[in-house]
């Protein structure tokens, strides 16, 4: 088994934090009140216990403890560590005072804070000791491919080389010169000829390291790399790249700019989405479909023939396929996995129109919420022949598979949803999946799902 080591560290910083707060938590509970077992800890008890977890986690995150763990050096680690530790102590001490429920004795929270401070900067310092990639067994390093052999590229090479702990492996340059390069990687080939090896052998990231003088060149790169759903970074060497609104990283000296920000990249916000979205479609089911599946499923057998469930391939997360689910709203048709819906359409049935004009036909998704295929919130999945079709002609389109799909999303509640007859229409739906991807946060979700429902509770033209 292998695992991918830059996600393994911030699960495994993000977990190992939490579990020795509430070690540090109930252990100085059980030393000052020793005739008490948990079961036994009064209910406000068990709300300060949440609380203190919270505070953690929002002085943990306003710092961006968990961001670039497996990049940051020592000392910024160490101080990120006791600035969330201090953020931490001065909020529990506010709930303290603030909040009515029962609280713990001031002696009890001196305690937990010293166990806890130095429980956190002693794992924080073992992580630092033991972080880099050749002494985990099971770690399978990032290939990676670096365009342009200059001076540039080799600084690059070199720095990685030298910190493995960014759990990356140089696979070779990609260059249309070949210079001398004695003892490093050798040329793959020409530039044109990189995008095609990345996809054949499974690469994970391109950095390109061309010089100035290739501005054009590099910016069709990250323009073809989009297409095709790769991620490409880029190593400028001059002050032109910074007009754009690159985000930019430092390795050593070396500013390496990403083309957008991706939050849940961050493998903390990607754990939050997930639990939400387990959490919001287990109520779902548990409290809605359980009951109006069997009552629509009755529905629409006496309505039409055919099945109660339409299920339909769609473009995933990654460009992967996977079934989506709906009610069935339409007749039996040949054209479904082609053509889109439009306003009159004829295959749709009696029901099937309320279904969609509700956007109940779109429920039965929550279930693949369930199964990881998509999520609550996200860029909408589009049919196969769609996405084979608009990528060609909409710069950017790819992008959008960088994140899961969702049932609703930040272009369906800004009114970009329905029938797609012009490309101008399906780009600024692009736009606005790619705005999400970049702006994404739990708020937003929550934001868009109460806006996705008022929509729904008022009634959407596009809705057809």
């Amino acid at each position: 088994m292998t695992i991918r080591y830059t996600a393994f560290s911030k699960a495994l910083n993000l977990f190992t934090d939490f579990f020795l707060l509430n070690l540090s938590l109930y252990t100085c509970f059980v030393i000052q009140n020793p005739d008490k077992l948990w079961e036994n800890v009064s209910e406000n008890y068990h709300v300060r216990f949440l609380l203190v977890n919270i505070m953690w986690f929002i002085s943990a995150t306003l710092n961006n403890l968990y961001e670039d763990i497996f990049k940051r050096d020592s000392i910024p680690t160490i101080k990120l560590s006791i600035q969330s530790l201090v953020l931490f102590i001065f909020l529990v001490i506010v709930q303290r005072i603030a909040l009515p429920y029962e609280r713990f004795p001031a002696t009890l929270l001196v305690a937990f804070f010293i166990l806890f401070s130095t429980l956190v900067l002693g794992w924080k310092t073992v992580f630092l000791l033991i972080r880099k990639p050749r002494r985990w067994s099971l770690v399978k390093f990032k290939k990676i491919v670096i365009i342009g052999a200059g001076s540039l590229g080799v600084d690059v090479y070199n720095y990685i080389n030298k910190n493995r702990q960014l759990g990356y492996e140089v696979a070779g340059f990609f260059d249309d010169h070949i210079p001398a390069m004695p003892n490093i990687n050798p040329i793959l080939g020409k530039i044109n000829e990189c995008l095609d090896y990345v996809e054949k052998n499974n690469i994970a990231e391109v950095y390109c390291a061309l010089p100035d003088i290739a501005y054009d060149k590099v910016l069709a790169l990250v323009e073809e790399a989009d297409k095709r759903l790769i991620r490409i970074k880029l190593v400028p060497d001059v002050k032109d790249y910074f007009k754009n609104h690159y985000m930019v990283e430092l390795y050593g000296h070396l500013p390496v700019l990403t083309p957008r920000r991706e939050p849940l990249e961050d493998k903390a916000n990607e754990i939050i989405k997930r639990v939400f979205d387990i959490a919001f479609s287990l109520a779902v089911t548990v409290f809605l479909l359980s009951w109006l599946v069997p009552l629509i499923a009755i529905i629409i057998k006496l309505d039409s023939k055919g099945p109660v469930f339409f299920k339909q391939l769609r473009s995933g997360k990654d460009n992967k396929p996977f079934y989506c689910l709906k009610f069935r709203s339409m007749a039996v048709n040949f054209d479904a996995d082609k053509k889109q819906a439009t306003r009159n359409d004829s295959r749709i049935t009696r029901v099937g129109a309320f279904l969609r004009k509700s956007s109940i036909d779109e429920l039965p998704q929550f279930i693949n919420v369930l199964f990881g295929d998509m999520s609550v919130v996200g860029p909408r999945p589009h049919m196969l022949k769609h996405t084979e079709d608009y990528s060609q002609v909409i710069d950017k389109y790819m992008v959008r598979h960088f994140l899961i799909p969702g049932i609703t999303g930040w272009a369906q509640i800004n009114g970009l949803r329905g029938e797609t007859d012009e490309n101008e229409y399906m780009e600024k739906r692009v736009n606005a999946d790619i705005w999400y991807l970049e702006n994404w946060s739990l708020l937003l979700d929550l934001k868009i799902i109460v806006l996705t429902a008022w929509q729904t509770v008022r009634g959407n033209e596009k809705a057809f």
